[in-house]
């Protein structure tokens, strides 16, 4: 219960209708059921219909089965209610064949807002080009799959307008957001990733890396400060100031401008450790990092062409504690060639460096990948998660799907374990108050460490009765 507006959809929405189109936007983000769209249809009459995926948010990549099925059902009714339908998402694109059976007649490839207008442009009669001079476009012709060339991505991010805010309730987030005592939104600086690693798509900028100007990025946090007023930011960005020098200004801009706004961002650990870096993302509002820490074995990290290295995670985080930034650990499991020793050494790590926070997964196959080239030979009927909680191995690995699930209550259980013992530590010192929410985090704290003996003979009954096994 931690909402955050579609970004991507936004800022395609703005970008359509500054050329000069009628748009209204639709926020799934609350809705109970894709027949919600019918309605939205009915009220708005649409000509054209854009299912469009946020991008800036992991699950998008993953192209979870329930989002694809989703997808179909909203294109259907857009259909029926005799609307042109175009979809823009990593998914689409990986399987143009199947949304084209499911009422989909145009598909976004690559960097879609430019598509988007002028493929708009044809539809609505202002344009007299033809459809395969539309650079990013799918579509079938003829009953054949016909696909333009690829559109370049923006070099100039600064170009393209903020999201369309005012479309979105932002009042309705801001309610959901009450449980947890702030308000927090989002923005993205950059787009693009021009690291290796070798499980991760790049379905839409490609092996790229643009960024937004400081200025033009503290522009908007003042504008979300003058509609929304939130406490909080979350910059999504894959990584956060990677532009060397960009923290930096960003920092004195910030300042500058008393635009100051507590925020999350995510990096890696090497870039954390260049030069000043920590220090400028603290003093800009910095109050959470979270990198991609993977593993606590080298040899995974290699494997992985991560680029990273154990001792920087280390040290990273130490880094970050040090100046009181709190640091969340993204943890993968189930990598080809991963034992239980370099499970342990992960365990391990997290035991060691006390992040703030972990989110924790297993290796997902995403199209387009060298490990996905590496494994789909392995893979069976079941190519895609129905929900981020499947945690199904897709491929042969050492251990079994139902090894893993437990391996992951199993991080969490330990996980919290030692923050309750950390809590503990500072209760005793006095350096930090026996309240309420202290008594109920140690509560917690005490039944993970009672249940966790039974946890962790669980898994290891599993090592052995559920090894290679493909789901």
């Amino acid at each position: 219960m931690m909402p955050y507006p579609p970004l991507g959809t936004l800022i395609a929405a703005n970008h359509v209708r500054r050329h000069g189109f009628s748009t209204a936007f639709h926020d799934v983000m609350f809705a109970t059921s894709e027949a919600e769209i019918a309605e939205a249809i009915r009220s708005h009459q649409p000509r054209i219909v854009v299912i469009y995926d946020d991008q800036f948010n992991y699950l998008t990549k993953m192209c979870l089965s329930r989002m694809r099925e989703a997808a179909f059902r909203m294109s259907g009714l857009a259909k029926r209610a005799g609307c042109t339908v175009i979809i823009f998402s990593s998914d689409a694109t990986d399987h143009l064949e199947q949304y084209f059976d499911h009422d989909v007649d145009f598909v976004l490839c690559g960097e879609a807002e430019d598509t988007l207008v002028e493929l708009a442009s044809i539809l609505l009669g202002r344009s007299a080009s033809d459809m395969s001079s539309v650079d990013g476009l799918a579509y079938r012709f003829d009953g054949r799959i016909c696909r333009t060339r690829n559109r370049q991505p923006y070099e100039n991010l600064d170009l393209l307008p903020f999201p369309a805010w005012d479309l979105a309730d932002l009042s309705l987030y801001r309610s959901h957001w009450q449980r947890h005592g702030y308000f927090s939104l989002n923005l993205v600086t950059t787009r693009g990733c021009p690291f290796h690693c070798n499980w991760c798509a790049k379905p839409i900028y490609g092996q790229v890396y643009h960024s937004r100007s400081p200025l033009n990025a503290v522009e908007e946090m003042e504008y979300l400060r003058s509609i929304a007023n939130p406490d909080h930011l979350w910059f999504a960005d894959d990584i956060f100031g990677l532009k060397r020098g960009w923290v930096e200004a960003f920092d004195e801009i910030v300042n500058r401008e008393d635009a100051r706004i507590p925020f999350k961002c995510l990096s890696r650990v090497d870039l954390l450790l260049e030069g000043k870096v920590l220090d400028h993302l603290k003093n800009a509002g910095c109050t959470t990092v979270w990198v991609g820490a993977e593993s606590g074995s080298q040899k995974i990290l290699d494997a992985m062409e991560k680029g990273t290295t154990v001792e920087q995670i280390h040290a990273a985080s130490r880094s970050l504690h040090e100046r009181g930034i709190r640091v969340g650990f993204f943890l993968q499991y189930g990598y080809p060639g991963e034992t239980r020793d370099d499970i342990d050494r992960t365990l391990e790590m997290v035991r060691v460096c006390r992040p703030d926070e972990i989110g924790v997964s297993v290796s997902y196959p995403l199209p387009g990948t060298k490990f996905y080239e590496r494994v789909k030979a392995e893979i069976g009927s079941k190519s895609n998660w129905v929900d981020s909680q499947d945690l199904a191995m897709m491929y042969r690995g050492t251990f079994g799907p139902e090894f893993y699930r437990a391996l992951h209550r199993v991080t969490h259980k330990k996980f919290r374990v030692w923050q309750g013992m950390d809590l503990a530590g500072k209760v005793m010192r006095s350096a930090a108050p026996l309240d309420r929410g202290t008594v109920v985090q140690l509560a917690k704290s005490a039944y993970h460490y009672l249940t966790l003996p039974a946890a962790e003979a669980r898994m290891d009954e599993l090592q052995t009765s559920d090894s290679a096994h493909v789901s």
